[in-house]
């Protein structure tokens, strides 16, 4: 059977050259900035195939969450761009990023970004129904009754606890089958027996839904879950 669309042939996720910098009056000229500017990222470098698992890691300051905020378009780099299957995100507008986000991509965050005025279902259903998807309520139950909450539908985040936030959140990121996931250290704010689950949790519906997940991660026992693993130090790719 052949594939009708060609961007069935692209990467999951291109760097190129990525660089990004930004004013920093102390900062001292260097060989690599002049003065004035705070070099973050320097020419990275990677690709992503399609269906596989990367782990970013790297010290707090490194720059690994500035990568993954430049991988989603919610920053632009100073140079270098990303190509999201095929995209050139860098060459779109802002609303043009937007679009691709809502398409191609979900984001689970560390502070779970969750919506304090809706309800968990609510929170769920939101991205669908941006959509304008009729099946966003029946969609919304099944996700939340994956990750275990089918019980937690009606309550708001306030009344759940850091875990079980954090997979309303992953229910949220997954519920659009979105081809690529984005985390920024997804255990972070949680306890190790917490985080464990939450982790254990994210793999089946990656494996599940068959997409590709990048995470951002300073838990070398998180990364070695990942098929692959890149290291950023000072900015710079080093392994």
């Amino acid at each position: 059977m052949h594939q009708s669309s060609a961007s069935q042939h692209h990467p999951a996720i291109e760097v190129i050259a990525l660089s990004k910098r930004v004013a920093d009056v102390a900062a001292p000229a260097t060989d690599h900035s002049p003065a004035g500017e705070l070099s973050i990222l320097q020419n990275v470098e990677f690709t992503v195939e399609k269906g596989t698992t990367l782990a970013i890691v790297g010290a707090s300051g490194s720059g690994k969450s500035t990568l993954l905020g430049l991988l989603a378009g919610l920053d632009v780099p100073t140079s270098g761009t990303v190509k999201i299957d095929g995209i050139d995100i860098f060459a779109l507008d802002e609303d043009g990023r937007a679009l691709l986000r809502k398409t191609k991509l979900s984001f689970v965050f560390q502070s779970f970004q969750l919506l304090g005025h809706l309800n968990a279902l609510e929170n769920v259903m939101l991205p669908l129904e941006l959509r304008g998807d009729p099946q966003a309520r029946q969609k919304a139950e099944h996700m939340l009754d994956r990750v275990g909450l089918g019980t937690r539908l009606k309550h708001y985040p306030k009344f759940l606890s850091g875990g079980e936030q954090q997979r309303v959140a992953l229910a949220r990121a997954f519920v659009t089958e979105p081809p690529l996931l984005l985390a920024d250290e997804p255990t972070g704010s949680l306890d190790a027996v917490t985080g464990e689950s939450i982790m254990q949790l994210m793999f089946e519906l990656n494996r599940e839904h068959g997409s590709t997940l990048v995470l951002v991660t300073h838990d070398t026992a998180i990364a070695a879950r990942c098929q692959t693993t890149i290291t950023i130090a000072a900015g710079k790719r080093v392994i």
